[in-house]
């Protein structure tokens, strides 16, 4: 019975100490890069950005990746030369 307390009490040991190992590891591999490793959400919100429908083919996309060509939002180049299409 004191053998397999033994056993039981060194793979406890282990594991908890690859664990710590392995947490050392991440949070000098996030300093490296420049970051910190961080929990939960990040320090700073995104932005909300509005979303904007193409009139050519009705995706909806964020205003900053849309074209804007006479008065109506388009996805990309080919869309805005084609014109408004079905949808």
């Amino acid at each position: 019975m004191g053998k397999l307390l033994f056993w039981i009490f060194l793979v406890i040991v282990v594991l908890f100490a690859a664990r710590i190992a392995g947490r050392m590891a991440a949070a000098k591999q996030a300093g490296a890069q420049g970051g910190r490793a961080t929990r939960g959400r990040a320090s700073q919100p995104r932005q909300v950005e509005s979303m904007v429908r193409c009139a050519h083919c009705g995706i909806h996309l964020p205003r900053s990746e849309a074209l804007l060509q006479g008065g109506q939002t388009w996805c990309n180049a080919e869309h805005a030369r084609l014109g408004p299409g079905k949808h």
